[in-house]
């Protein structure tokens, strides 16, 4: 260029510095496209067996969840220790938007209120990504008790304190913290009977070994449309979609009382930015889908998507609740 004139000479020089570049630009596009999230399917933990609410959930919202993020997402159950095997599974992972856990409300505030030496730390271990649904628990009854509302449970037990027990799908589970917390509020007492797992509660309650159980909506909806038991009372801050005539605690006249359990996605605490935010929009959107919203309800779930944050909240204003009731129940982990 040592003949051309000094414009010419900057002019090709910027010419060749604008091909460089271009072709620089060309050659990392692909880069940067492969390494943009998701680049490969992502993994969803359930840390319950094959079957359960949890499972179920999953596996519906996973399909439309994997479209909305263009991967597939991949369901594997690592059930264990009350949702602590696969809950430490994903606190230990890489926080790079691949492993996710899908859990309920017993992995982030019942576990933690039964153990302070956990694998995992309730809020400082995962990132939420956004809550999925709510799990409404009902009080239900035999069906030749003299009770039919919680009104009359509660004359029923001041009249003869030391006479009704009730069952639960296990001690220190959602559905004993649940119902803790009501006779605390209604002011009565009923001893505990903990069972492992829904189907021996419920057929000791068909049965009349005991008068009443707590336990899911989904669980109790088979019994109640079969006649063999009745319902009394639902613990949420509002009725089951599925039992729209079986009034709340807080409809009984003890205003604000709210205690179900609820499912949220989560990622290990560090997700980065762009991977949380593709995440969340996908989630967002699949909890959005009017088929989702009837599955769930159909299999006696509601459908109540709140963000990452949202979830966050939950979890720091659940805690402490959870503990003071451990301790004030002497609820004990099994």
């Amino acid at each position: 260029m040592k003949h051309l004139p000094l414009s010419r000479r900057t002019s090709v020089a910027m010419s060749i510095a604008a091909i460089a570049a271009a072709a620089a630009g060309v050659g990392f596009a692909p880069l940067a496209h492969a390494d943009s999230y998701p680049a490969r399917p992502v993994q969803l933990i359930v840390p319950f067996p094959p079957g359960g609410a949890v499972d179920i959930v999953g596996r519906l919202i996973s399909k439309k969840l994997g479209e909305r993020l263009g991967q597939a997402v991949v369901i594997e159950n690592k059930a264990g220790a009350g949702t602590i095997v696969g809950a430490s599974f994903v606190a230990n992972a890489p926080a790079d938007g691949y492993t996710l856990l899908i859990s309920s409300g017993s992995t982030f505030t019942v576990n933690p209120a039964l153990n302070n030496k956990l694998p995992y730390d309730p809020v400082k271990s995962f990132e939420p990504v956004g809550m999925v649904a709510r799990v409404p628990l009902i009080l239900l009854a035999h069906r030749d008790v003299p009770v039919g509302n919680l009104k009359q449970l509660i004359a029923a037990v001041n009249r003869a304190p030391d006479k009704f027990s009730y069952g639960s799908f296990g001690a220190g589970t959602t559905g004993h913290f649940a119902a803790e917390l009501m006779w605390s509020a209604t002011g009565i007492k009923l001893m505990h009977v903990p069972y492992r797992g829904s189907a021996p509660a419920m057929s000791d309650l068909i049965g009349g070994q005991i008068p009443f159980t707590i336990d899911t909506v989904a669980a109790a909806l088979p019994q109640l449309k079969g006649g063999k038991i009745k319902p009394i009372v639902v613990t949420g801050a509002a009725r089951a979609t599925q039992l729209p005539d079986v009034p709340t605690v807080a409809e009984n006249g003890f205003a604000g009382f709210a205690a179900d359990s609820w499912l949220a996605v989560v990622a290990p605490r560090g997700l980065p930015a762009d991977a949380k935010a593709k995440l969340g929009k996908a989630l967002s959107e699949t909890m959005a889908d009017a088929e989702i919203r009837s599955k769930l309800i159909a299999s006696g779930l509601e459908q109540a998507y709140a963000p990452g944050d949202a979830v966050q909240a939950q979890i720091e204003d659940e805690l402490p609740r959870m503990r003071a009731i451990a301790q004030r129940a002497n609820i004990r982990a099994e």
